[in-house]
C-alpha cells in the first residue's frame, strides 16, 4: 500500500470564535484543518488539527526544496506506506526540522499520524486502539468542556444544562476568566454551587505572558475551598520551574498542563522539571499516536496522570477515546460541547454521551468514525 495524496482542507464556520455573552454556548472555533490521505488501494485516513489552518495547509502544500530539511508534507509523505509509520515519521520530522520541530510542521505531522493509524485499521478491520495495543476499557468517563460565562447566574444555568445532559464532570477555561480576581472566584463558586459536591470540577486558567508562580499560588489559595479537579495552563508553556513552584506550595488541586507541548522528550521536561501530576498531550498537536505512546510511557515512569486535551470535531475526539482505552489508568475525555454545526455536521456517525456520564469507545475499523464529504465541502473555504 503506497500514501498517493495529502489534501489539506481548511474549513470555515460562518459563526466567529468569541466568548459566551451570557449562559448559552460559545460557538467554537471559526477556522478547522482536515488532513485526507488517500492510498493506492482505495483506503482513505482522516484525521482533523487544531492548529491555524492556513499555515497548516501552506506545510502540507509547499514544494519540495531540495535540502530534505525544508520539504512540504505532502511531497514527504506522497509514495510512502502508511503501516511505516514510524519510519514516516521519522522522515517527515526530519524533512521539515529547519521550519518545524515544533509548531505547525508538528500539528501537521500529528495529523498525518493519526490518518495513517486511521488507514492501518480500516486495511485491516479492526479498531486503532487494537494497533495501541488493546483496550483496557471500553467506554471512558467524558467531562464537558466549555468557556466560562460572564457572570455567577450564567455560571449555574450553563452547568444545570450540562448535569441534564448527563455530564458528571464540567471544566470552564477562558472566557470572562482572567480579568478580576473576585469576579473569578465567583464564577467558580458559582460552579461548585450550582454542580454540588459529588460532580468534578475543572479549571483552565489560560496562561498569560504576565503570569508568574506567585499569582498562580495566590489565585489557588483563594480556590481551594471549592474542590477543583485540576486547575490547567496557566503559566507560560516553557515556565516548567514556575509550575514547580506552585506544585511545591502544596495545595491539594492537582496542576495540569501540556496542551501545548509536543514529542516524549518535550513532555519529559514539563514532567521532571515542571512536577505537574497531569500532562495532556492533544494527539494533533504532541506528535500523533506515534508520540502518544512514548509520552505515556514518561508519564508511566514518572507516576503522573494523562488525559488527553482535545476541543475540535469527533475525528479528534474519537482518537482520545482510543488513547483513553488503551491507557492502563484513564481519567476522563475531554468533550468539546461548543455550539458549531461545522464540527458536528463533518462526522456522520457522531459519539454520544450515554446516561452515566460515559462515552463508548468507537469499535470500527480506523478510528471508527465516517466522515461525511458532502458537509466538508459546504464549509471548505481552502
Amino acid at each position: 500500500m503506497k500514501i498517493t495524496d495529502l489534501e489539506a482542507i481548511v474549513l470555515e464556520s460562518p459563526h466567529e470564535y468569541a466568548a459566551p455573552q451570557d449562559s448559552r454556548e460559545a460557538n467554537g472555533v471559526q477556522r478547522c484543518l482536515l488532513l485526507k490521505v488517500s492510498t493506492d488501494e482505495g483506503i482513505v485516513g482522516w484525521s482533523d488539527v487544531e492548529t491555524a489552518p492556513h499555515v497548516a495547509a501552506a506545510a502540507v502544500r509547499a514544494p519540495t526544496s531540495g535540502t530534505k530539511m525544508m520539504e512540504g508534507v505532502r511531497h514527504l509523505a506522497i509514495g510512502e506506506d502508511p503501516f511505516d509509520v514510524e519510519r514516516l515519521w521519522e522522515k517527515v520530522y526530519r524533512g521539515t526540522a529547519y521550519y518545524g520541530r515544533r509548531g505547525v510542521a508538528m500539528q501537521v505531522l500529528s495529523g498525518l499520524d493519526i490518518a495513517c493509524h486511521d488507514i492501518m485499521g480500516k486495511a485491516i478491520g479492526r479498531p486503532v486502539y487494537k494497533l495501541l495495543g488493546g483496550a483496557c476499557r471500553k467506554r471512558v468517563r467524558a467531562y464537558a468542556s466549555t468557556l466560562f460565562r460572564p457572570t455567577p447566574d450564567d455560571i449555574r444555568m450553563a452547568c444545570e444544562f450540562y448535569l441534564r445532559r448527563g455530564f458528571r464532570a464540567i471544566k470552564f477555561g477562558w472566557g470572562a476568566f482572567g480579568n478580576d480576581r473576585k469576579r473569578d472566584v465567583a464564577l467558580v463558586a458559582a460552579a461548585r454551587e450550582a454542580i454540588g459536591p459529588d460532580v468534578d470540577l475543572m479549571i483552565d486558567a489560560g496562561w498569560r505572558s504576565d503570569s508568574s508562580a506567585y499569582d498562580a499560588i495566590d489565585l489557588l489559595r483563594e480556590l481551594e475551598p471549592y474542590q477543583l479537579y485540576w486547575l490547567e495552563d496557566f503559566l507560560h508553556p516553557e515556565c516548567y520551574e514556575g509550575y514547580a513552584r506552585v506544585k511545591a506550595a502544596g495545595f491539594r488541586t492537582r496542576i495540569a498542563a501540556g496542551e501545548q507541548e509536543a514529542t516524549a522528550w518535550g513532555f519529559r521536561q514539563l514532567i521532571e522539571r515542571g512536577k505537574v501530576d497531569v500532562i495532556q498531550p492533544d494527539v494533533s498537536r504532541c506528535g500523533g499516536l506515534s508520540q502518544m505512546r512514548r509520552i505515556a510511557w514518561e508519564a508511566e515512569r514518572a507516576g503522573v496522570d494523562v488525559c488527553p486535551h482535545a476541543w475540535l470535531t469527533d475525528l479528534l475526539t474519537a482518537a482520545s477515546l482510543h488513547v483513553n482505552a488503551w491507557l492502563p489508568r484513564s481519567l476522563y475525555l475531554e468533550y468539546n460541547v461548543s455550539d458549531n454545526p461545522m464540527l458536528r455536521q463533518i462526522v456522520r456517525n457522531p459519539i454520544q454521551l450515554e446516561e452515566d456520564g460515559t462515552m463508548q469507545v468507537p469499535d470500527g475499523p480506523g478510528l471508527g468514525i465516517e466522515v461525511d464529504e458532502e458537509a466538508v465541502s459546504r464549509y471548505r473555504v481552502a
